[in-house]
């Protein structure tokens, strides 16, 4: 990439400004996100979360930085101890079996393990140690085997959301405990209750609250000052803003610099969560459309900005990551037998020509600009990539025709450096598979067969029906053969004598019906709709408000 350094800006839930990032420790960047409660199957908004924050650590990486990633799983919590109660399982299992997948699902979509993965069960002992500061430090009170965190002891409550102590309605979702000195004081430490697992502690058998487990685990790996802490929107309030509160009380220096969030998944511009019933987990998606495409329609949105969930959406950006790897393909195979030849001769390698240059160029600015322009993901996937894309396919026409052997051998090199930048590129997105690119076309081919409820001898098939129909000048039939496999997602395209087919957009999508709440099986039905032809993700402005309620993860 360009060698000239732009400077990141990244957009700070805090000050709710971009602000020029810098780190605490020069050269060296330390990012907790908080990850999921593992009870379930994950959706589409852990799947955002996930997608989101591991572009910030490709990009920090590619920048130079040295990155502590630290994600948490929760595996002690209300859910898990409902649903293990609900299968009979023991909810430790339970959890770290959620676990598992839950990290099958991030290899799927090309999310890189994060440097740890800290659990709370490990980090008992360092959340017990945290409590007890706080409570020396006359920040919590026991009462009856529980401890509670005082609010009206911190200062600077709501400092981050906006949300002051005094705006807060306690008791309209939940009775207020009576035991709290304030109705805000929010739990540390919950004492033991028959069936739920528990430790021993100075306040008697127990287990931790939810909010306390990130500070405790991030001071663990980062310390009580670290660069970003992140997670979806939704926890800014109560999560991140009582572990602000929690993280002080602990320790008066503690710091972090940058908090940031992504947005929402919505579903008919419904926030998309487990206890609304509304979501789809990420293996219904995956089940159907290639974990490439999924991930593409993730970034396709800025991350900050809510994005409405849309079958059609989804086969705009299958289309999309065909064409990128088609494109590549035939580079590769049209580049073949010149790389051959030039092994065997060890000819001189000659400059690329002036229009690669400047595609280069371009790509490398845009790329570096918008990237650090708080990662505008949706301009690099529509802009110079995109050009650079189309310089390939023009280059590789070019390529056919009759030209000297310099002209020649400077139109194979400036093929392979465009093609080596937009891989760095896809790289950085995590677009960029371990595979071949034939062997991910392969793949998104199953896929669309698999959408169409077909298979390749079907389509062959008819591929042949087409050709005798053609022969035989019975256009119309020709004409319904094409059309009945573009209504399911394949197109044909007669290249000379032969006829191919690829996937395409049907003409009739599928609409997907959301998983009910009660569903465990990661299964999915689908129906053959003209409902969602022509929808739109509607992006409303990336800038969040900042002030008011959020309602807590799920």
């Amino acid at each position: 990439m360009a060698e000239e350094r732009v400077e990141l800006r990244i957009y700070n839930t805090m000050t709710n400004e971009k602000e020029i990032f810098t780190t605490k420790e020069p050269g060296k960047v330390s990012m907790y996100v908080c990850g999921v409660t593992a009870y379930d199957y994950s959706h589409l908004g852990h799947a955002r979360a996930a997608v989101s924050f591991d572009i910030l650590y490709r990009y920090l990486k590619h920048l130079g930085y040295e990155v502590t990633y630290v994600r948490n799983f929760t595996d002690v919590d209300d859910k898990i101890i409902k649903r293990a109660n609900e299968t009979g399982e023991d909810p430790l299992a339970l959890s770290n079996r959620f676990c598992d997948e839950y990290n099958v699902d991030m290899s799927d979509l090309l999310c890189e393990r994060p440097s740890k993965e800290p659990r709370v069960s490990d980090h008992v002992g360092e959340i017990k140690d945290m409590i007890t500061q706080i409570i020396n430090n006359d920040y919590a009170y026991a009462v009856e085997g529980d401890v509670f965190y005082s609010v009206e002891k911190f200062p600077s409550y709501g400092m981050l959301s906006g949300q002051r102590l005094e705006h807060n309605r306690a008791g309209e979702r939940v009775a207020v405990d009576s035991r709290k000195r304030h109705p805000a004081d929010f739990a540390l430490w919950k004492a033991a209750k028959p069936g739920e697992p528990s430790w021993d502690s100075p306040w008697g058998p127990g287990r931790p609250g939810w909010h306390i487990e990130c500070s405790a685990m991030s001071a663990c790996y980062l310390s009580h000052k670290f660069d970003i802490h992140g997670g979806g929107i939704d926890l800014i309030f109560p999560h991140h803003e009582n572990e602000i509160a929690q993280s002080w009380a602990a320790d008066k220096e503690s710091r972090i610099s940058y908090w940031l969030h992504n947005g929402h998944v919505t579903n008919n511009n419904e926030k998309m969560s487990k206890s609304l019933g509304n979501f789809f987990t990420i293996r219904q998606i995956t089940e159907r459309y290639h974990p490439l495409a999924l991930r593409h329609f993730l970034i396709s949105a800025h991350y900050r900005s809510p994005l409405n969930y849309s079958i059609a959406q989804l086969e705009t950006s299958s289309d999309a990551v065909y064409y990128i790897f088609q494109t590549l393909e035939d580079c590769r195979e049209a580049l073949s037998p010149f790389l051959q030849e030039d092994t065997e001769k060890k000819e001189k390698v000659p400059q690329i020509n002036d229009a690669a240059k400047e595609c280069i160029k371009k790509l490398n600015v845009e790329f570096q600009t918008k990237m650090s322009d708080d990662l505008q993901t949706p301009v690099i996937l529509t802009g110079a990539l995109q050009e650079a894309l189309k310089f390939v396919n023009s280059s590789l026409k070019m390529l056919k025709k009759k030209m000297q052997k310099r002209a020649q051998l400077q139109l194979v090199q400036s093929l392979l450096e465009v093609e080596k930048e937009v891989n760095k590129v896809l790289s950085v997105l995590g677009l960029l598979s371990t595979l071949s690119y034939a062997e991910v076309l392969q793949q998104l081919k199953d896929k669309a067969l698999k959408r169409g409820d077909l298979t390749e001898d079907e389509v062959l098939r008819l591929i042949e029906e087409r050709r005798q129909a053609r022969i035989n000048k019975d256009f119309a039939k020709s004409d319904d053969v094409r059309t009945g496999l573009t209504a399911k997602g394949i197109a044909l395209m007669d290249v000379g004598n032969e006829t191919i087919w690829r996937p395409c957009i049907p003409s009739e999508p599928v609409v997907a019906q959301a998983v009910s709440a009660g569903d465990k099986a990661p299964k999915v039905e689908e129906k053959l709709s003209t409902l969602a032809v022509g929808q739109k993700t509607e992006e409303k402005s990336a800038e969040p408000k900042g002030n008011g309620p959020h309602s807590s993860s799920t």
